[in-house]
């Protein structure tokens, strides 16, 4: 979600999207403050090692294919 609002904040604000959304305010920037989690660490490490099997097979998806 607060990835969405980092996008989004200079063309709409934080409180009005936080408010469509029915998302606190304070808890987007309580999460924006907070230092990365490892297991969000761990799962960017993976999301580029199965985004280079997924290239390297010529983009096709299937569990044989990645793993």
């Amino acid at each position: 979600m607060t990835k969405y609002i980092d996008a989004q904040r200079d063309r709409y604000g934080v409180e009005p999207i936080c408010r469509v959304l029915q998302f606190a305010s304070a808890t987007y920037y309580a999460a924006t403050k907070r230092p990365a989690s490892s297991r969000s660490i761990r799962d960017d490490a993976i999301k580029v090692a199965i985004r280079r099997v997924w290239e390297e097979h010529r983009r096709v998806y299937g569990a044989d294919k990645v793993w």
